[in-house]
């Protein structure tokens, strides 16, 4: 029996009906297929190698994804890297003589009584700031259009007035920028100059299409004329990824990075945003330039990255003195 409404009333069906979902925009996120590593008997392969791969670029873009209600994409899941971001109270070596210390476990397999599980934990010698060598750091830096977003250009700003404030006064900072053609902001400046050096980030803006590997050409030029010896000379690229003017095929880029890092001159890598992020490409760069990537989706993962693990984010791979 139909139920009678009053005038004026409307059927709830009405009154609340479920609004439509806004379909999410297409992603021009690029990250490399990452496959499962097979079974191997040590009966036939008794020799097992593996990188020492620092990066923890994997944890804060899942976590973006995640606070953003949105599943990450199944490539952009790197399990190392989900470990590797956590800190762990391992001992480590007592000087840098002994690169890294080893902690190893072994404990029962929980689902097969025939097999064990070894767990290896390295931790590396922490530098202390004290005794950190002189850093001759190059900021390169992404101002194309696609970085005029608030999680881009105005957190890496931010991100780098952190890291200019913890550096020590004979420290020196350049800034090279690239949207369409690459230019000089800031030629090298010791950080006892450090208004200058703030106030150059402060006037960076977005616009243009990304000449990335032209930027890569200039900034290496900088960390050339300030390269301190037996100090630390590095390229701090950060960027959203995308590099789409001029010579910029992965293999090309790939060579420059390694010819420049047998000159003694390293690459780190800083991503931000979404949309147009290419994980691989800078995953390559930074393991090919000798340095760590990691992806800044907040300030207080800028203070993590560039501050508190210092030692591993700037400090990897130190030349021998």
């Amino acid at each position: 029996m139909p139920v009678p409404f009053a005038v004026g009333e409307a059927p709830v069906m009405e009154l609340y009906s479920e609004p439509q979902m806004a379909q999410p925009q297409e992603s021009r996120d690029r990250f490399t297929s990452i496959d499962t590593n097979p079974v191997k008997s040590v009966a036939t392969d008794p020799v097992s190698t593996f990188a020492a791969d620092v990066d923890t670029a994997s944890y804060s873009f899942v976590r973006k994804s995640l606070m953003a209600g949105q599943m990450p994409e199944r490539d952009s899941v790197r399990v190392e890297e989900m470990i590797n971001y956590f800190p762990y109270d391992w001992p480590g070596p007592d000087s840098k003589d002994a690169p890294f210390k080893a902690t190893v476990t072994v404990v029962p397999t929980p689902w097969n009584a025939n097999t064990r599980l070894m767990h290896v934990g390295i931790k590396g010698y922490d530098v202390a700031p004290s005794t950190a060598p002189r850093a001759n750091l190059v900021f390169l830096i992404d101002v194309s259009g696609s970085m005029d977003e608030p999680d881009k250009l105005p957190l890496l700003k931010s991100a780098f007035r952190l890291l200019v404030e913890k550096l020590k006064p004979e420290d020196t900072v350049s800034i090279v920028t690239y949207a369409g053609n690459a230019g000089t902001v800031l030629e090298p400046t010791t950080i006892k100059d450090k208004a200058k050096i703030l106030s150059a980030i402060d006037t960076l803006q977005p616009g243009g299409s990304t000449a990335g590997a032209q930027g890569l050409e200039a900034a290496y030029n900088l960390a050339e004329r300030a390269f301190v010896k037996g100090g630390v000379n590095r390229v701090m690229l950060a960027t959203d990824g995308d590099f789409n003017v001029g010579p910029s095929s992965d293999e090309e880029l790939k060579a420059t990075i390694e010819a420049k890092r047998k000159s003694g001159i390293f690459l780190s890598v800083l991503g931000f945003g979404r949309g147009n992020y290419n994980d691989a490409l800078m995953q390559t760069l930074a393991q090919n330039g000798n340095g760590t990537a990691a992806y800044i989706d907040t300030l207080a993962e800028a203070q993590k990255s560039l501050i508190e693990e210092a030692g591993s984010s700037l400090f990897p791979g130190l030349p021998r003195m």
